[in-house]
């Protein structure tokens, strides 16, 4: 049985769910689940819908319901996509040496807990190469400097087009990405940053949490911009500190909710939970 989702933005106006909803029902298609936002302060809508063929005989295509939905869309002046939820989203993972969160992704791809296929890692580093190996997934040990950034995205970039990649993950990938990088994947790159943003941006969070003499530390999940660590923000998780903690200690426990928060945040994206509010995100858990 085909499942797919609908996400939708447009102005806020009366008769958007009806419109919706009658169309579904018109077309054969069953809800199993439906969440919508509006925002008073902006004037913008926003729709998530999950459904499903009404009978399981019929075979629905994803294009063809796409030409059918144009004339909703149109009437309401939407910004709107159609998912087929069947199909996993090809990703590629950017690591350092600080490997967790590689590991951690992995292993629920293994289990199928993300809807996620991994068609490669890159890595400025060979450290994590005998892990992905044992995993059968292609590792890229692309090494960056100052002299070679430009080399290495064109690299990275050519990585991406070539497996298909529709989202790519910095799973502590310790790179700052060139603007020029931001901006040709927009609503594609999710970065995992050891710190509460907006606080501690930048390197060594955990270091200015420790002398900043903090009682929390957090992880926060964004997607990314030219501007560092000042995307949209998808999750966020914190964890008490007490004053005897060291940096390292604080390193330790930080781990821990990196994982969490990339987890969850890669999830939202793969399963079509988040639309884009201005800076914001809005996120149909």
């Amino acid at each position: 049985m085909k499942k797919f989702t609908l996400l939708l933005s447009c102005i806020d106006r009366p008769g958007i769910v009806a419109a919706v909803s009658s169309f579904l029902h018109h077309t054969g298609l069953n809800i199993l689940e439906s969440n919508q936002f509006g925002d008073l302060k902006t004037g913008r809508f926003f729709m998530r819908v999950a459904f499903t063929t009404a009978d399981p005989t019929v075979d629905v295509k994803q294009m063809e319901l796409q030409e059918k939905f144009k004339e909703i869309s149109e009437q309401f002046e939407m910004d709107w996509q159609l998912f087929d939820m069947n199909i996993n989203t090809p990703a590629i993972i950017m690591v350092s040496k600080f490997d967790h969160c590689l590991v951690d992704l992995l292993y629920r791809c293994r289990i199928g807990t993300l809807k996620m296929d991994i068609t490669a890692v890159v890595s400025n580093h060979d450290t994590a190469r005998e892990l992905v190996d044992r995993e059968g997934i292609p590792f890229h040990h692309i090494p960056v400097s100052t002299d070679t950034k430009q080399d290495a995205e064109a690299q990275i970039s050519k990585i991406i087009a070539e497996t298909g990649a529709e989202l790519v993950i910095l799973a502590r990938y310790m790179q700052i990405l060139s603007p020029e990088m931001a901006n040709s994947y927009p609503g594609q790159i999710i970065n995992i940053h050891h710190s509460f943003l907006p606080s501690f941006k930048g390197a060594e969070p955990y270091s200015q949490a420790y002398h900043r003499g903090v009682k929390m530390i957090g992880a926060t999940a964004h997607y990314v911009t030219p501007n560092l660590d000042e995307g949209p923000i998808i999750a966020q998780q914190v964890v008490p500190v007490r004053h005897d903690m060291s940096v390292e200690d604080m390193i330790g426990a930080g781990q821990d909710i990196e994982q969490s928060v990339m987890a969850k945040a890669i999830r939202a994206h793969t399963e079509h939970r988040i639309l884009l509010n201005e800076g914001k995100t809005v996120v149909f858990d």
